[in-house]
């Protein structure tokens, strides 16, 4: 027996990062360079007061737990394009509910209900009867929509009034104030820094994040989500149910989206039928920025947040730097496009040449292992 194989350079050498692990610490990386440079040229406009970022959460808690279903369905290899017009329909639906009288609760019950039915509905068609995603999900997002209008042509705005519990939540604010009442240097608190705040909102998004996350790297679930988007015939063969799991996938992510829409109520304190256009394509964008391929297989929850991040960010640049004035908010759009282009090409050449690597070491073992033998 040849115990030199063993103790070979090949085999001692640490094991490669993995690419869902790579493609995260690229979304953070840019992220970071993305947030300096604001700083270094817009640090005036208000990139240097941590309420910015703090900012950035808060308006985009229910973005970020969408993006976390998106992430999950397209970790399976798949696509869920009607969760922004779920989230509008369960705003609208809650804030009218609310309006009547309702409580938290019901309400509640209400989002969850309607998450469920959309994710439980589109991942019966997808899963067993093999209809394409995209078609479903597209049929799921008209269907969604068509609903708004039913429910209200008109936007409801709610008042303490009618909803005095839901609009106190709604106001409830977490201060940071890392300075206390400190003083340097004869400067005050104020001038050196402004407490933020942070909505309730961003606190749900934080733990549906976190539950994601386990839920991917820590649960059977989770390895099987990523068994059948790297491989279905595979997962078919060591045991995997196909089926169940690709259910599955839609059925959270359905039901991430009815917890979005609530949220976006809380944020926003009122429902309207053109509420949530574009989320979708936001979440898909932050969801691929992040780190998620669209092939399936690979995939970081809090890539996805740093990819939500990332998109909030280069908006923001675009605002203060005055390009999308004047009627051409297209800039957002194509500054948005532009950086999804460039995050798919770069994700194809990073895992094509890893893939041309792999396969390179992959031959030199074979032979080493031929020439011990």
């Amino acid at each position: 027996m040849n115990k030199s194989n063993s103790n070979s350079p090949l085999t001692a050498q640490r094991e490669p990062i993995a690419n869902s692990q790579l493609l995260f610490i690229i979304a953070v990386a840019i992220f970071v360079l993305l947030y300096c440079t604001a700083i270094c040229f817009f640090g005036d406009k208000g990139f240097l007061k941590p309420q910015t970022l703090l900012t950035m959460f808060n308006e985009n808690a229910a973005l970020i737990i969408v993006s976390c279903g998106l992430t999950i369905v397209m970790i399976t290899g798949g696509i869920d394009i009607s969760v922004g017009a779920v989230v509008a329909l369960v705003s609208i639906s809650c804030a009218k509910y609310l309006q009547n009288g309702g409580t938290i609760g019901g309400s509640v019950l209400i989002a969850v209900g309607i998450g469920l039915a959309f994710g439980v509905f589109q991942g019966f068609l997808i899963s067993y009867l093999k209809i394409q995603p995209f078609i479903i999900t597209l049929a799921g997002m008209f269907l969604a929509r068509g609903l708004v209008t039913v429910v209200s042509k008109e936007g409801i705005s709610l008042t303490s009034d009618a909803a005095g519990a839901f609009m106190k939540l709604k106001d409830f604010r977490i201060t940071i104030d890392a300075l206390g009442s400190t003083e340097i240097k004869g400067l005050t608190k104020k001038e050196i820094f402004t407490p933020g705040t942070l909505e309730v909102t961003v606190i749900v998004a934080l733990i549906a994040l976190i539950i994601v996350a386990f839920l991917l790297k820590r649960t059977r679930l989770g390895r099987h989500f990523y068994a059948i988007g790297g491989s279905r015939q595979s997962a078919l063969m060591l045991g995997c149910n196909v089926q169940s799991v690709n259910f599955r996938a839609y059925v959270i992510s359905g039901l991430l989206a009815g917890i979005a829409g609530y949220v976006n109520l809380m944020h926003k304190g009122a429902g309207n039928p053109t509420m949530a256009a574009g989320m979708e394509m936001d979440a898909i964008a932050s969801s691929i920025i992040g780190g998620t391929m669209l092939t399936g297989g690979v995939g970081n929850v809090f890539g996805t947040l740093f990819g939500v991040l990332n998109l909030c960010t280069i908006k923001n640049i675009v605002q203060v730097s005055g390009i999308s004035n004047g009627g051409r908010e297209w800039w957002q759009n194509i500054t948005t496009g532009g950086m999804l282009c460039i995050f798919i090409v770069m994700q194809s050449i990073i895992l094509f040449v890893r893939g041309k690597s792999d396969r390179k070491k992959s031959d030199v073992s074979d032979k080493t292992r031929k020439e011990g033998s």
